[in-house]
């Protein structure tokens, strides 16, 4: 057996040592080089201005959009996930699905940092049974244990997949980045 020789072995020692204390993001419960890294929590809307576009549908059978735009005015956070969005009728509700084919990426908002995302939606025809008639849209954050933010509808009614029981003809984006 070969035997190595003393600085050969405080080498390797070192390098051991090196490669065990490597950076766990905060994981270890006495982590003190992690200890004033900030963690990333879920975002709040109560700590989120809030601002709302259209591009709305002038008629039956037309695409409109209506994009969510925030402002995070608390510590830093992430949204991970889709925003969950319902249309509310008047005697009913129907959730809103994520664009097909698109995967929500981790998005981190530091102060003053601002986000957005869209619901795209197909006019359906005023009175018609295989329309739903939307007067209200809610949205939560994906994480948040807060109650959903609630807005007045007024882009007119929103047609149903598969006629009269379907769910709306509408799907929601992930969260796009903004400004710098």
């Amino acid at each position: 057996m070969r035997t190595l020789p003393p600085l050969a072995l405080a080498t390797a020692l070192a390098g051991t040592l090196l490669l065990t204390a490597c950076d766990d993001d905060g994981a270890g419960a006495d982590d003190v080089k992690n200890a004033d890294r900030p963690t990333a929590s879920a975002c709040a809307l109560g700590d989120m201005g809030v601002k709302v576009g259209a591009g709305a549908a002038p008629a039956a059978g037309d695409t409109g959009t209506v994009t969510v735009t925030l402002t995070n005015k608390g510590a830093q956070c992430t949204l991970k996930g889709f925003p969950a969005v319902d249309l509310v009728a008047e005697d009913s509700t129907t959730s809103v699905p994520p664009d097909q084919g698109v995967k929500a990426r981790p998005l981190t908002l530091g102060k003053g940092g601002t986000t957005s995302f869209t619901i795209t939606y197909v006019r359906g025809e005023a009175g018609s049974a295989k329309s739903l008639p939307v007067r209200r849209a809610s949205f939560t954050l994906p994480g948040a244990t807060e109650d959903a933010h609630t807005l007045t509808w007024s882009y007119g009614e929103v047609a149903r997949r598969d006629g009269a029981s379907g769910a709306a003809e509408a799907s929601v984006s992930g969260f796009e980045s903004s400004g710098d």
